[in-house]
């Protein structure tokens, strides 16, 4: 066994531990772990992929890794983090959702054969057939009310007198109890993986195991990764940031690992990167020392989008975001041209208005927005701050033609350095 407990610490991924008799667990067998997936969407996310690559991490290190899709109480909902009650989800919802998760996880885990690998479980497997009478006989008489309310995201809910907290979220923990206990039964699993916020269901289902099978069983929880500002990570300025590509595309996923504050680069390494411990150092001390060429984060974007999307896709996200303000825009594939350009203002015109002479760069400037005015426009031009796909305009007089456009449909204008505008021609 690698020495896995020390690499998590080094890299700052152990917040808490139930028992520090886990390490030598750790470095001695084979440990079964589990960590759980809330289905309230079709598609995982930035701040999900962290649960997913530490599964990941516990694999490579020769330890068998369940990945709990929770069919079951998704459709309760987990009030940890939550000051109001999430919105429930039908049945069918949640099933699609968790089509949709099980289909992502078998990108980073190996679910074939052998002693370590990976299980893919649902929990309305066992939750759906489970009666009122059963659940209060083996699971409620095990827990106290005043235990469960002293848990931090309970507490905090009932003491909120306008929203309070509904008794199906109550019993959520009880739940994420259960499921513990039946993956022990089930496969002999001992460590549930979570975020902070999960300490108080994690040490609930420890607590059902010892007192109801006489073991013992373990907790490790990650920090919570926050932004500069204090909110959650895994959101850009336009929303979620998913794993799906249909979501977000790769070049998307690209730019907000890309954008990622000076600050926050070193732990974003550690926690979303399997570079070694010396290279991580190394762009540490290159982040610190020469942040104009955000080095630490071309390496973070291009190794998440590898993990992501796979190779491929990254080297033409970070292509895309190489060429943005070079002619060699004219050479980016039609669809990772849309992508770069998904956020940009545009508009649509008619393929005649390129008839003749075509149309006038200046007319185009100021219809655009890009200039408040024809003078405006002008001024632009002959100040060399004015473009088409990229390619600076010294004439006032130039035209857009047919021969400008890229993929026979598309034309770039931009004004100064970053303001773009995409026009098609239809």
């Amino acid at each position: 066994m690698t020495d896995l407990f020390a690499d998590l610490e080094w890299r700052g991924l152990v917040h808490q531990v139930t028992d520090p008799g886990l390490r030598g667990r750790l470095a001695t067998e084979s440990v079964t772990l589990y960590s759980g997936f809330d289905p309230t969407a079709d598609s995982l996310h930035a701040g999900s992929l962290l649960p997913i690559l530490l599964l990941r991490r516990f694999q490579l290190a020769g330890h068998r890794p369940i990945a709990l899709a929770g069919g079951g109480t998704g459709l309760i909902g987990d009030p940890s983090d939550r000051a109001t009650e999430r919105p429930l989800l039908t049945e069918e919802a949640a099933q699609a959702n968790v089509e949709g998760i099980r289909a992502q996880l078998g990108r980073y885990l190996d679910f074939g054969a052998g002693p370590h690998q990976a299980v893919l479980v649902d929990n309305r497997e066992w939750l759906a057939g489970l009666s009122l009478i059963e659940f209060l006989r083996h699971v409620g008489r095990h827990a106290t009310v005043n235990q469960m309310t002293a848990k931090d995201s309970v507490r905090s809910r009932l003491e909120e007198r306008e929203q309070g907290l509904s008794f199906g979220e109550f019993t959520y923990m009880l739940l994420q109890a259960y499921d513990f206990m039946h993956l022990f039964d089930a496969y002999g699993c001992r460590l549930q993986l979570g975020g902070s916020d999960q300490w108080g269901n994690i040490t609930m289902g420890i607590d059902l195991i010892r007192r109801s099978r006489g073991t013992e069983a373990f907790g490790l929880t990650t920090p919570l990764l926050l932004k500069p500002d204090g909110t959650k990570y895994g959101k850009s300025e336009t929303g979620t940031v998913w794993l799906d590509p249909d979501r977000t595309s790769p070049y998307d996923l690209f730019q907000f690992f890309l954008r990622s504050d000076d600050a926050m680069v070193p732990a974003l390494l550690r926690w979303y990167t399997f570079l070694d411990h010396g290279r991580i150092e190394e762009l540490d001390g290159l982040t610190r020392d020469h942040p104009e060429r955000r080095e630490g984060q071309r390496a973070l974007a291009r190794e998440v989008t590898i993990l992501v999307h796979g190779p491929q896709e990254a080297a033409r996200a970070e292509r895309a975001a190489e060429v943005l303000f070079s002619p060699e825009i004219a050479e980016l594939e039609e669809e990772t041209l849309l992508a770069v350009f998904a956020d940009a203002p545009s508009s649509s015109r008619s393929r005649s208005d390129l008839d003749g002479p075509g149309l006038s760069v200046v007319e185009a400037l100021k219809e655009t927005e890009l200039a408040r005015s024809l003078g405006a426009a002008r001024t632009n031009v002959a100040q060399g701050g004015a473009y088409v796909n990229n390619q600076r305009v010294d004439d006032p007089d130039a035209r857009i033609t047919r021969e400008d456009l890229l993929h026979d449909r598309y034309v770039v204008l931009r004004r100064g350095k970053r303001e773009h505008h995409l026009i098609r021609f239809g």
